[in-house]
This record gives structure tokens, C-alpha cells and sequence, in this order.
């Protein structure tokens, strides 16, 4: 029975990762900046709370952010995490409005045993997102010798695809007994293709023509792989019995990324330009903390603070061009009974919020911060033939990205992902 469940494991997560490599889940213009839209690798019930994750320890979900926090699942028990999400954005200028609709699965990851002081988790979780298309025209009087002036239209279009993906493997272990120490190693592999062209038209009266202007293209690719390390650790102890704390730290250190950047250019004649290389690139130095506090294990509140230090990375050869990423959340949970009949008792109620700085610069200016706010509900699911409960969460996120005065997006993100919970290490007594 047990191989056979691995067997079934390993074709959908197979599939799972073929599906996800070619998914995107954005449309949004400010995607074009950087390697795109970066990812927290948050779970669903994270993200109910605003992205609170450093500090939390938990035996019934998997919590990919500090690799400290595996060690905390139960010596029988195997869990499993889908999550896919559908986002809603709308986007505002001081010309109007827009509204798109995407949708993606977001990760898969897994987490068990192999001692019970040490715990392996594994999975597929993005790195970042690329992906829009829009255009903007606009209209430029020319002189002419006649009493109708020539007008010259111009457009550009904006086309951007791709993203970063990234396979992990973590331990963590128990050490001291309110010690936890995990290490994540990254695979991290993908592409980011961004283009941008300007075409041009000439109207004289009612008479809309072709101009002498040749159409000019810039086609941007940056392709990458790369390994990379994440350090975790966890301190935690329960206090006059109903108190449950924890402090979280994880760290990464500031490393080559490597990949290569070509650009090609083309107008009355085509220019390449190919600039390859593991020096033009470097992943950010980064440090997280974490506070979790649980009383009787029916109120949850927690804080995180996180920071990458982009504007020391190098970005096609410089350094500068990207901007330091400072993250803030907070987040609340509360369960009635978790040893309670009534599935209200046992139901789950998350909310947050989350301030967090842009890492990119449009036109050499850093974006005002953005802002997201969530809530969320934990749905328990029960398995009587192997006396194991899993949990289906389901996540509404609003959030805003830019001003009005540039480009705003507004956003509502709907998360839905199960987190299985099986007892799969123990043999049954006849």
C-alpha cells in the first residue's frame, strides 16, 4: 500500500510540475522590471495572514519559508500541499482603466519524516513572474506647407513572458530540544523575455498612410540557472502550558547568479548585442525575522520582518539598478476546539496585512509601497481510515501596487489549496 502511494505521488507531482513550468498568473505591467514579480513562496493558509511565516511551527502544514520549521511534523505523518490561485487586477492611469483575469497553479511541495528529531520537505515553488501586454499611442503635429498639418501616430507595445521557477530540497532538526536548525537547497532554472517596439502612421485629412519611419524593435531574454542555499533556524518552548512561542531567523548569502543576457535591436538595419556570463548577475543578500505566539492553542498571532539587499546585486553588470526589498507582516489565527466534534470547532478563521517596498525603479524612481490585506478560512477534512485530519484553505487577498499618477494595480487574489495530512509511516495490528 505505501509504495503504491508513493508510485501515485510521483505521477502527479509530475505532472503538477509540467503544468505549473508553463503557467503565468500576471498581467501586470510593472512585471517588465527586473526578473518580474517576486514570489514569498507563501502556502495558502500563510497567505491568509498576511504572509506570516518565518516564526510559524507546525505539525499540519508545510511551511517553505524557514527550513527550521520541518522538523516539526509528526514521526507517521506524510503531508502533501497543492495550491492554485485566479488573480483579478485592475489597472488605472490617469487616461483609464483596465481589468484582467489569470489564473495558475501556484506550488506543490511535500514533507515526512525520517527521524523524529529530523524532517525532509521537497517541492516546485516559483522564484518570480513575468507577463503583460499592452500599448500606448499618441499623436505628434508635423508642419507641412498646406493648410492641413500632417499628423504623425505613434505606438508603442509592451510584451513581456516568463519567469523563474525553483525545485527545493530541506532537512531540519531537532537539536536541545527547543532548537531547530534547516537548511533549503534551490534549483532554480527559467527565463524572462521582455520586447518593446514603436510603430508609426501619418494621417493628412481623413487619409491614414504609412510614414518614412522605419518600425523599430527591442527584444530583451535573460535566461538563468543556479543553485543557492537557505539558512533557518527556529527557538521555541511552551510556557505555564497553554503558552506556545516562537522565534524565527533564516538567512541567505549574497551569490553569483548565473545567466545570460541578450538584446536585439532592430530598425532599417539589425544589431545584436549578446552579452553572456555568470558575472552580470547576483541573488541579494537576505535576512528574515520571526515572532509566533499561540495561546491554548486556539489563538495564533504573528509578525514577520524581511529584507533583500537588491541594490547591492549586480543586474546586467551593475549594481544600483534594482532596489532594497524591506517586507512587513502581520497575522492572526484563531480555532474554537481543534479536539472538537462540531467542524466549527475545528474550522480555522486567518486574517493579515502586509507592507512591502518595490525592488525594481521605473524611470529611476523607487514606486510608493505596496500594500496587501487578507483573509482566509481553514476547512478541516477527516479521514476515518487513517484516523488523520488534512485542511482545505481558502484565501482572499486585496492589494495595491503603484500609484495612480504612474500606473496603479489593484488586486483580489482567490488562494485554494489542500494540504494532505496522512498517517502513513506505521503498520497496522490484525
Amino acid at each position: 500500500m505505501y509504495k503504491n502511494k508513493v508510485f501515485l505521488l510521483i505521477i502527479i507531482s509530475s505532472f503538477f510540475v509540467q503544468f505549473s513550468i508553463s503557467q503565468n498568473n500576471t498581467n501586470s505591467p510593472y512585471t517588465r522590471f527586473g526578473f518580474g514579480e517576486l514570489s514569498d513562496a507563501n502556502s495558502g493558509e500563510q497567505r491568509a495572514m498576511g504572509g506570516v511565516s518565518i516564526g510559524a511551527r507546525s505539525n499540519q502544514n508545510i511551511n517553505v519559508v524557514n527550513p527550521a520549521s520541518y522538523s516539526s511534523v509528526d514521526t507517521m505523518t506524510f503531508m502533501f500541499d497543492v495550491g492554485v490561485s485566479a488573480l483579478a487586477s485592475r489597472f488605472t492611469d490617469p487616461n483609464g482603466g483596465k481589468t484582467t483575469f489569470t489564473g495558475n497553479i501556484e506550488y506543490i511541495t511535500m514533507q515526512f519524516p525520517i527521524y523524529k528529531w529530523l524532517g525532509f520537505s521537497a517541492g516546485l515553488i516559483p522564484y518570480s513572474f513575468s507577463g503583460y501586454n499592452f500599448y500606448s499611442s499618441d499623436y505628434q503635429l508635423m508642419p507641412t506647407t498646406s493648410t492641413v498639418p500632417d499628423t504623425i501616430k505613434y505606438t508603442k507595445t509592451f510584451i513581456g513572458s516568463g519567469g523563474i521557477s525553483q525545485m527545493y530540497g530541506g532537512l531540519s532538526a531537532n537539536i536541545f530540544n527547543h532548537v531547530s536548525l534547516g537548511l533549503n537547497a534551490y534549483y532554480m532554472f527559467g527565463n524572462v523575455y521582455n520586447s518593446r517596439s514603436s510603430s508609426f502612421s501619418e494621417t493628412v485629412g481623413s487619409t491614414t498612410t504609412t510614414t518614412g519611419f522605419d518600425p523599430t524593435t527591442q527584444t530583451d531574454y535573460i535566461t538563468v540557472s543556479n543553485f543557492r542555499l537557505r539558512l533557518g533556524a527556529q527557538f521555541y518552548n511552551t510556557f505555564a502550558e497553554k503558552h506556545d512561542v516562537t522565534l524565527g531567523l533564516i538567512y541567505e548569502q549574497k551569490a553569483k547568479f548565473n545567466g545570460s543576457y541578450t538584446s536585439i535591436r532592430s530598425d532599417v538595419l539589425t544589431d545584436t548585442l549578446d552579452v553572456p556570463g555568470s558575472e552580470e548577475f547576483d541573488l541579494p543578500t537576505m535576512y528574515g525575522l520571526g515572532f509566533y505566539y499561540t495561546y491554548d492553542k486556539k489563538l495564533s498571532i504573528g509578525a514577520d520582518y524581511s529584507l533583500q539587499k537588491w541594490s547591492e546585486a549586480r543586474f546586467i553588470g551593475s549594481t544600483g539598478v534594482l532596489n532594497d526589498r524591506s517586507k512587513i507582516a502581520v497575522g492572526v489565527e484563531y480555532q474554537p476546539n481543534y479536539r472538537g466534534r462540531k467542524f466549527s470547532d475545528r474550522m480555522k478563521y486567518r486574517a493579515g496585512f502586509n507592507i512591502s517596498d518595490a525592488y525594481y525603479k521605473v524611470d529611476g524612481v523607487v514606486p510608493p509601497k505596496n500594500f496587501g490585506i487578507s483573509f482566509g478560512l481553514g476547512l478541516p477534512l477527516y479521514n476515518k481510515a487513517t484516523n488523520s485530519t488534512s485542511m482545505l484553505n481558502t484565501t482572499v487577498e486585496y492589494g495595491k501596487i503603484g500609484s495612480t499618477s504612474l500606473l496603479r494595480e489593484d488586486y483580489i487574489k482567490f488562494t485554494l489549496n489542500v494540504a494532505f495530512n496522512e498517517h502513513w509511516f506505521f503498520k497496522r495490528k490484525l
